[in-house]
C-alpha cells in the first residue's frame, strides 16, 4: 500500500470527528452516530482506493459491511471503520470518543461477527509477554517484570461492566491501579503505547469488531493484543460457524487479527486517554489525529487547524 494512503484515511476520520463533534452534549446518540457516518462516506469518494467493508457502522445504513469505499481507482483493500468509536459517549459529552479507520490488503483483516470478545492489550514493552490462558494476577507480574516495575507501579484500564467484577476484584488484590472506563476501550489500548498517557494494559470483554480495529493499531505501533471470542447465544455460535469457526475457545494472536501490511487513522471526537478532541473557534476548529503504518511502525501525530470559510463545515 501506498504510505500516503495513511495521510488520505486520516482526512475522512477528521470529516467524521467534525461532524459528530458538533453533537457533542446533546443526548443524541443515533444523530450523533449518523452525523459521522454521512461525513466519512462523503469524504471517503475522493479516497483512491477500491475497499470494501469488512468492519461497518452498525449503527446505521450508510456504511454496512460489503459496501464499496473509495474512488475505485486504486488498489483492492479491506477496510475496518467507525465513524464514532463511543457515540453514547460523545452524546452525553463524555470521554474516549474517536473516529476509526483501519486498512489492511485483501484478507487482512480476522472476518468475525459482531458480538463480545475478551482481550488483552499492551505496549512494546509487552510484547510477547502476555497471555490470555493466565490469570489477570500472572499477566500483571510479567508485565511488571519485563518492565522493570512493581505491580503497584501499573495501571489497568477495563470497562466499567457487571461482567468485570471479578476483574476489578482480582487487578485491584494484585495491587495494581484501576483505570474504569464507561466506553472507548480502543482509546485506552492506544494509550499503552505511550508511557506518557498512564494506562499499562487493557483487560477484559469489549466488542469484537473494535477488538480488530484494536488489533491493526497496535500492530502499527509495535504493542500486542489477544483475544478470545464470547459467544453469548446459539445464534452467535452459528454464526461463528458461517465464518468458518468451530474452535470457541481459540485464542487469537494480533497477527491473526491483523495480518499483513496495515494502515490506521483515528481522529479524537472528545478528550479521551489518547487524544484530545475536537476544539470549535470562530471560523473554524482544531482536530488531533493519529496516523500509523505496520510496515515501519511509524506512528505521526497531526494537530490540524480547519478553515471553514474554505472548506464544507461538517
Amino acid at each position: 500500500m501506498d504510505r500516503n494512503l495513511a495521510l488520505e484515511a486520516v482526512r475522512v476520520t477528521e470529516a467524521a470527528a467534525l461532524a459528530s463533534a458538533r453533537l457533542m452534549g446533546r443526548g443524541d446518540l443515533v444523530a450523533t452516530d449518523r452525523a459521522g457516518a454521512e461525513a466519512m462516506r462523503r469524504t471517503f469518494q475522493s479516497i483512491g482506493i477500491n475497499g470494501v467493508l469488512v468492519i461497518g457502522d452498525s449503527n446505521s445504513d450508510l456504511l454496512p459491511v460489503g459496501e464499496r469505499v473509495g474512488n475505485g481507482t486504486g488498489p483492492e483493500l479491506d477496510v475496518a471503520l467507525d465513524p464514532v468509536e463511543g457515540a453514547a459517549i460523545c452524546a452525553i459529552g463524555g470521554y474516549n470518543a474517536m473516529s476509526l479507520i483501519a486498512i489492511a490488503e485483501r484478507g487482512g483483516f480476522l472476518r468475525i461477527p459482531d458480538m463480545h470478545m475478551e482481550k488483552i492489550a499492551v505496549g512494546s514493552e509487552g510484547r510477547g509477554v502476555i497471555k490470555l490462558e493466565r490469570s489477570p494476577t500472572e499477566n500483571l507480574r510479567c508485565l511488571a517484570e519485563a518492565r522493570g516495575v512493581y505491580v503497584a507501579d501499573l495501571t489497568v484500564a477495563i470497562l466499567e461492566r457487571p461482567r468485570h467484577e471479578k476483574l476489578i476484584a482480582e487487578c485491584r488484590e494484585a495491587g495494581a491501579r484501576v483505570k474504569l472506563l464507561r466506553d472507548g476501550d480502543v482509546a485506552a489500548a492506544l494509550a499503552t503505547t505511550n508511557e506518557e498517557k498512564g494506562i499499562d494494559i487493557l483487560m477484559g470483554i469489549g466488542g469484537s469488531q473494535q477488538g480488530i480495529m484494536t488489533a491493526a493499531a497496535l500492530r502499527c505501533a509495535a504493542g500486542d493484543m489477544q483475544a478470545r471470542l464470547i459467544p453469548r447465544s446459539p445464534q452467535e455460535r452459528e454464526a461463528l460457524r458461517e465464518c468458518g469457526i468451530d474452535n470457541f475457545d481459540k485464542v487469537y494472536s494480533i497477527d491473526e487479527m491483523a495480518s499483513g501490511s496495515v494502515m490506521f487513522a483515528g481522529t479524537g471526537v472528545t478528550n479521551g486517554d489518547y487524544l484530545d478532541g475536537v476544539r470549535f473557534s470562530r471560523g473554524g476548529a482544531r482536530t488531533n489525529s493519529v496516523v500509523m503504518r505496520s510496515r515501519t511502525h511509524t506512528v505521526r501525530f497531526l494537530r490540524s487547524l480547519h478553515r471553514f470559510d474554505l472548506k464544507p463545515e461538517y
